[in-house]
Formats: C-alpha cells, sequence, structure tokens
C-alpha cells in the first residue's frame, strides 16, 4: 500500500537560491538536485521538493516540521545559525519561543524566507 512507501515534502518559494541557502546552509539538508521545477533536497532519508512557483500567500499554519529530542537544545543551535523563532500572543511559550501544549508537547515556530512556516517539535 502506499504506506509503505516514502514520503515526499514540496514547499513553495519564489526565490529558489535564497531558500537553497537557507535549507542547505542553515538547515543542514543535503542539497540532491536541481531542475527547472524545484530544488530537491534530503532531510533523512525523506525528499523534499523546494517548488519554483510564481506570487503565493505563505499558509497561516505549519506546513513542514521536525520533530527533535531536545527541543530547547535545537532551538539554541538553530539561533546560534540566525534563525529567528516566531513569538504568538495566543501562546504562552518560553524565552526561547517554546510553547508547551496541554498534553506535553512542545512546538517552536520559524519561517523559511518565503515566510513559510515550518516547526519543531518535542513529543
Amino acid at each position: 500500500m502506499i504506506a509503505d512507501n516514502p514520503l515526499i515534502a514540496f514547499i513553495p518559494t519564489q526565490d529558489a537560491d535564497r531558500a537553497r541557502t537557507f535549507y542547505e546552509q542553515q538547515l543542514g539538508l543535503r542539497f540532491i538536485s536541481d531542475d527547472t521545477f524545484a530544488i530537491v533536497m534530503d532531510a533523512n532519508g525523506n525528499m523534499v521538493r523546494i517548488v519554483r512557483v510564481g506570487d503565493f500567500t505563505p499558509a497561516s499554519f505549519t506546513i513542514l516540521g521536525w520533530q527533535v529530542s531536545d527541543i530547547h537544545t535545537a532551538v539554541a543551535e538553530m539561533t546560534a545559525k540566525g534563525i529567528h523563532f516566531e513569538r504568538y500572543p495566543y501562546f504562552e511559550q518560553g524565552a526561547d519561543g517554546v510553547w508547551t501544549a496541554p498534553s506535553g508537547a512542545k512546538v517552536a515556530w520559524f519561517r523559511d524566507p518565503d515566510g513559510n512556516t515550518l516547526s519543531l517539535s518535542q513529543h
């Protein structure tokens, strides 16, 4: 069935060069290829296609996220690389931007250069 096959993520970009720099250099994804449609990256065995699109409005919700074992350490490492974590007035977030959900899960949000919302979570 389909559940036995690898997952592919798609992320829109209006500036492929800037997106590649962000995903490769700041997030550490491995570059695979670049063609007229998309930049292909590897994220721990998962294909991420950063798709060249025209004008678009970034979604107001998370479109891609990573599960981490220690969110506070991951946030600190990413902040040191210049990544800014978002603050939302309707969530009570810690000093580093981490929110603890009622379930105990922890989440922190950041944006890519196109304004797409990405996240880290610890479950």
